[in-house]
């Protein structure tokens, strides 16, 4: 039922991109789900450049728990003619909880994207500290290819490869295939990683 519902939210307007920064005086919902954590982000964007907002994580495999403020800005973008890409920065503060631990927390890294209408690539990482709770780094990277090419105002279609590496994990390599839909606000993701055939599932609605 709750992937009928975010498929039916899919039929809306105007057309989004998966980036951390939304138009002057947006807001933005994302909700990521994965063999590794399940976050809820919600954040609002000053100018075009900047966004601003709170974010909630569950890291399943240490049974962690993360509340921060996030700051996402764009470092850098090259419009062209045809494609576009995009260098920004997303760092946090906040707390991390851990049975009964409690301690600061912060993260920082750096996301890249570029895309046509036909071929889209992106990396980012992130280095989060929390003292005994936790200390992780971890990165990825897409490639991706639209096998139609929409006109404005249509569904847009993604068929993507994703490579997560994050050492020390149990598995810490692995590949996701997905499919990418977004029409309007509203954009869904869903995928199952290769080694563990676990779920992903990633929701982003702009108002």
């Amino acid at each position: 039922m709750r992937l009928l519902i975010l498929i039916v939210c899919l039929l809306m307007a105007e057309a989004i991109q998966a980036r951390p920064v939304s138009y002057p005086g947006g807001w933005t919902v994302m909700e990521q789900h994965n063999r590794d954590k399940t976050s809820l982000h919600v954040h609002y964007s000053p100018t075009a450049k900047t966004s601003v907002g709170i974010l909630g994580l569950h890291l399943r495999q240490k049974d962690t728990g993360l509340g921060a403020i996030q700051l996402n800005h764009l470092i850098k973008r090259w419009n062209k003619p045809a494609s576009q890409a995009n260098i920004y920065v997303k760092s946090g503060l906040g707390v991390a909880i851990n049975e009964d631990l409690q301690r600061p927390a912060a993260f920082t890294g750096i996301a890249l994207d570029w895309e046509d209408r036909r071929w889209f690539t992106s990396y980012e990482n992130k280095l989060l500290e929390a003292g005994d709770i936790d200390r992780t780094f971890s990165q990825s990277a897409r490639v991706g290819v639209a096998p139609y090419v929409a006109e404005f105002g249509s569904l847009h279609t993604w068929l993507m490869l994703q490579l997560d590496h994050t050492p020390g994990d149990r598995h810490p390599v692995t590949l996701t295939p997905l499919a990418r839909f977004f029409y309007g606000p509203s954009l869904l993701e869903v995928g199952s990683d290769l080694t563990t055939g676990n779920i992903m599932l990633n929701f982003i609605q702009r108002f």
